[in-house]
């Protein structure tokens, strides 16, 4: 049972986001259930907006899950030209726990791979409430041990290795790191987290904005909680690979890059992660975009706070893999 926490004023919106935020399909006010998440994630890109002109080859592989659960299939893109060994960016999907697939966000992934020469794998892990925690975050885990045993064939460095997801991918991204680190796997290079969904108990000032608009998006996101934890959401037992925030220790870690929008629920939760992991020794990267609300970098990408941001991830990978 949640209980009730001091609630904030949400900040306006950025007046570019605002124009191009109402005219999302689900921008009205009723909270979506499962099924109409799904829908509204099940978009495939286009081959050509994946291969981009030839100069990125797509591929998808089904590679061994964890052990006694199926397969589990993977998307990958690396550059046309050249022999590698390329940095990799291992992708975990957003998508409230509940949606999503291994091409959602796969288009700037592309992007990424033509740009900057890296190779991009992109997870399909289970979906809760299906496979519920901890389904999705050990098919996640496998995903990277699969990469790292396999860097040769793939033409990947595996001491170039970034872990990457947004909103429920950011939460899992958090999660394969703290994986990693605990269980003496992969090493990771940076963890890159973008607006991460981190905390099942959602008691923070941002996440009880009183705002329409916000609270349905609030519903959106118990919804997802409880599909992945049961009725463990929100209290005293769930694990810290399922909700990041619950890691006492972060200390050893991968640094960090964590972004947020300024006008979104998460941000009280990925500004106290980003806290957490620089008081633990760990190299942090924090970005706080004023007027952003959840996802606004890739939903309404024309804006330009939403160029900027993009353009901030870019920079980042190409200072640190390049």
């Amino acid at each position: 049972m949640r209980s009730t926490a001091v609630t904030s004023i949400r900040p306006p919106y950025d007046p570019e986001l605002e124009v191009g935020r109402a005219s999302l399909p689900g921008a009205g006010i009723e909270p979506m259930d499962i099924a109409e998440m799904r829908r509204f994630t099940n978009h495939r890109p286009s081959p050509n907006q994946l291969t981009r002109d030839g100069a990125v080859i797509v591929e998808e592989r089904l590679i061994p899950g964890p052990a006694g659960a199926p397969d589990i299939t993977v998307l990958i893109m690396s550059p046309a030209r050249g022999a590698g060994p390329w940095p990799a960016v291992y992708h975990t999907h957003g998508g409230a726990m509940v949606a999503g697939d291994r091409y959602l966000g796969a288009i700037a992934l592309a992007e990424w791979v033509e740009t900057l020469g890296i190779v991009a794998v992109s997870v399909e892990y289970r979906l809760a409430p299906e496979h519920p925690h901890p389904a999705p975050i050990e098919d996640c885990y496998a995903g990277l041990e699969w990469i790292a045993q396999n860097a040769d064939e793939l033409r990947v460095d595996p001491d170039r290795i970034v872990v990457f997801g947004s909103s429920a991918g950011g939460g899992l991204a958090a999660g394969v790191a703290l994986l990693a680190r605990d269980r003496k796997g992969p090493a990771l290079r940076y963890q890159m987290l973008g607006c991460p969904m981190l905390d099942d108990r959602m008691l923070t000032p941002s996440s009880c904005m009183p705002d329409v608009e916000s609270t349905n998006f609030r519903m959106g996101i118990e919804t997802g909680w409880t599909a992945l934890l049961g009725d463990a959401a929100g209290g005293p037992e769930v694990s810290l690979y399922a909700a990041p925030a619950r890691a006492d220790d972060l200390s050893g870690l991968p640094p960090a890059y964590i972004d947020v929008g300024g006008s979104e629920i998460f941000l009280d939760e990925a500004v106290d992660y980003a806290s957490r992991l620089s008081h633990a020794g760990v190299p942090v990267e924090l970005h706080v975009w004023p007027g952003g609300f959840h996802g606004f970098n890739s939903l309404v990408p024309h804006a330009a706070v939403s160029q900027t941001a993009n353009q901030t991830r870019l920079a980042y990978l190409t200072r640190n893999l390049i």
